[in-house]
């Protein structure tokens, strides 16, 4: 069976998610007997093309490193906007990667509206929509009977809601606490292996860990939004950004680093949540962890979460919280279960 999907975004985890697609087809032909097929792409530097048989992926990913853009792909409808790609491609579903706005979602916000009125799926790695508007756009997408999935969100290519939905059901979270950005778990880490804050800044922009302009990472607004999505969607919160007390790495100084050393702890950007009788309680900020905490070991771009349940306890989830191929990963992961619950063994 052929699934067509437009792609919304074709920056690195667009091109990550392509690459894993191409990499696995053979892999889900046999183990899942489905064709995801890519036909369309719409990127608002690099340029669009819609293909209705399917994208030749190798050659749309070679123009883009070669060239920059996809203007020379050949076999195409070249230079339709999002909007028009969403609303008059053949695709089944929509995944929506385009940089994530904080502030107001868009212009993620409303290519997923657009997405759900004319009848497509939703899988989104945008942080923005998700954490403002969370609500209504499950409600949108539930009045449709359409999937609307974003794993992708929070930990990169390490499962979270899959996990809690698959393995924590019937188990009622008390509070959510984590390490929730790469960036600046990385920075934290190599501060305390003697580099200043601006020369471990400098080394994850060299290693790729860092944008250029790291402020939603080192200022926790990465983390925040984060924080607000595992709250609204796992514990049914309605939590907004002025809701969550926020406070970066920004202000950590190599002596503050010392300091913790000398009393054999480690300084990490922790976002945590909480219940508060019926309300929530959401903090970011760098915290001093000791050795017997469990988070005092997540070093580099590694992340991690604890759901702390009322039946068994914590539990801990820990992976790789950025890459383009692993936040691939999470959207092939939804890909398969929105084909698996919806489409799988019914004619099309």
């Amino acid at each position: 069976m052929k699934f067509k999907i437009a792609l919304i975004g074709f920056g690195n985890v667009g091109q990550g998610f392509a690459q894993l697609l191409e990499a696995k087809r053979d892999y889900l032909s046999e183990n899942y007997g489905v064709e995801f097929l890519i036909v369309a792409i719409s990127d608002t530097v690099k340029g669009s093309v819609f293909q209705e048989e399917g994208i030749d992926l190798k050659r749309a990913i070679e123009l883009v490193r070669k060239n920059g853009d996809l203007k020379s792909y050949d076999g195409g409808i070249i230079g339709w906007d999002s909007f028009k790609t969403i609303s008059e491609s053949n695709a089944d579903v929509i995944i929506e990667v385009t940089p994530t706005n904080i502030t107001t979602a868009e212009p993620a916000l409303s290519h997923i509206k657009l997405a759900f009125e004319v009848g497509r799926h939703v899988i989104t790695t945008n942080k923005g929509p998700v954490a403002l508007f969370y609500r209504q756009l499950k409600e949108m997408a539930d009045e449709k009977g359409l999937a609307f999935k974003f794993e992708g969100t929070v930990l990169s290519g390490t499962p979270v809601f899959s996990f809690y939905f698959n393995s924590l059901r019937g188990a009622f979270v008390k509070r959510i606490r984590g390490i929730l950005n790469g960036t600046t778990n990385f920075i934290l880490t190599q501060m305390h292996k003697g580099e200043s804050y601006d020369e471990a800044l400098e080394t994850a922009r060299k290693l790729g860990y860092a944008e250029a302009d790291p402020s939603a990472d080192v200022k926790g607004f990465d983390a925040m939004a984060k924080i607000i999505i595992l709250s609204n969607v796992i514990m049914g919160s309605n939590l907004k950004p002025s809701d969550v007390e926020v406070e970066g790495i920004t202000n950590i100084t190599s002596e503050r680093i010392r300091e913790a050393v000398l009393n054999e702890r480690k300084i990490k950007l922790i976002s945590e949540v909480w219940r508060d009788g019926d309300n929530f309680k959401a903090i970011v900020s760098p915290r001093e962890l000791t050795k017997d905490d469990f988070f005092y070991h997540i070093d580099g771009t590694m992340n991690a979460i604890c759901f702390s349940t009322d039946v068994i306890g914590d539990v801990f989830v820990t992976g790789p919280g950025a890459g383009g191929v692993e936040t691939g990963y999470a959207i092939l992961s939804d890909l398969l279960d929105i084909y698996l619950s919806v489409y799988s063994g019914k004619e099309r």
